[in-house]
């Protein structure tokens, strides 16, 4: 991770953590049940209580590729802490469901349970927060 400037007298918020996720960096990570093929770039940063995420699509592959194509820019998901990460994945396989992206990235467990079609909006569920164990690349 790098740490980006301090954007908060332009944007009133910030700074951002940029990363970027890759199959190389992030072998445990699978969409649509196969392993990640695309890569992305992410910048996030917290508000208060909230943890705001900017995600890039850096190829034509992958779960947010593919929501650009589909539907332009806007809301992909939101992110929820749950008590009982590995039963509500459980609970999603025992329903036929497949997970739009799921595994683990930066020593945290997270799933997007395939709830666009009846929220609007996919729900990611993680373990615990992004990069809490991680120092960033670069100051």
């Amino acid at each position: 991770m790098q740490r980006c400037g301090d954007t908060s007298t332009t944007t009133g918020i910030g700074p951002w953590e940029i990363f970027e996720v890759t199959p190389e960096n992030a072998p445990d990570l699978y969409h649509d049940g196969q392993p990640v093929k695309g890569s992305t770039r992410a910048a996030a940063t917290m508000v208060g209580t909230v943890m705001w995420e900017l995600i890039q699509p850096l190829d034509e592959q992958g779960v947010f590729a593919r929501f650009l194509a589909e539907k332009g820019e806007g809301v992909h998901h939101i992110a929820v802490a749950t008590p009982n990460f590995d039963g509500v994945v459980a609970e999603q396989t025992q329903r036929g469901n497949t997970l739009p992206l799921s595994g683990s990235f930066s020593g945290v467990n997270i799933a997007y349970l395939p709830t666009d079609r009846d929220l609007g909006v996919i729900l990611e569920i993680f373990s615990g927060m992004p990069g809490a164990e991680q120092e960033p690349d670069a100051a």
